[in-house]
């Protein structure tokens, strides 16, 4: 499915990756875990087509990241950034373009509550612009964006560090039940509650 082969790569005379390899199946769920600043980021960047490596080979479903297939590739991953980067607009106008871009197009608004429900988000939430949004907040919109799309690989780079613990709870056993294949960038000890994750200690 996705597969790092001695991967080396170097920004600013610092070696980010040295012969890397690291792989993921169908389906699985893998934790990253390790120490800011030691390339998980990256990991991702690189799998997105947004950093280049210097050596070795990055696939996904055999084929390389390479600028011939990125656009393909994208189609298929919901990447959920630590900033949380989303349009400044109306949360409504937002969710209402997602919906429309979701990957098996089945335009089923039923859904709408159900996961507004799911994640504690209030109606009110729908007429607020993006800035004024709590962090929190922001990221369960994010959370939303990923159920909308519907996508078959997710990489999640700190999901859910600024929810409570019940939500944290909540989320994890959601996310880890998905028939997905999940990469997961986290520093919360929730993650490891679930035994069928596979840890990276990096």
């Amino acid at each position: 499915m996705i597969k790092f082969e001695s991967v080396y790569i170097k920004r600013k005379d610092k070696e980010i990756f040295s012969d890397l390899d690291f792989s993921v199946q169908k389906n699985e769920k893998t934790l990253i875990k390790g120490k800011s600043g030691i390339g998980k980021t990256t990991l991702f960047k690189i799998l997105l087509g947004f950093e280049p490596i210097d050596k070795g080979r990055v696939s996904f479903n055999g084929l390389d990241i390479v600028k011939e297939h990125i656009k393909d590739i994208r189609q298929q991953i919901f990447y959920l950034s630590q900033d949380i980067d989303l349009k400044n607009e109306k949360v409504k106008t937002l969710l209402d373009e997602i919906w429309k871009h979701n990957l098996l197009k089945i335009l089923d608004n039923t859904r709408f509550p159900v996961l507004m429900n799911f994640l504690d988000l209030n109606e009110i939430i729908l007429n607020q612009s993006v800035k004024e949004l709590s962090g929190g907040e922001r990221q369960r919109i994010g959370l939303f964006i990923g159920f909308l799309l519907d996508r078959p690989v997710w990489l999640l780079d700190e999901p859910t560090s600024s929810l409570d613990e019940k939500m944290k709870n909540k989320i994890m056993d959601y996310i880890l039940g998905l028939e997905k294949t999940i990469i997961i960038i986290s520093h919360d000890d929730v993650w490891e509650k679930n035994k069928t994750i596979k840890i990276e200690r990096w």
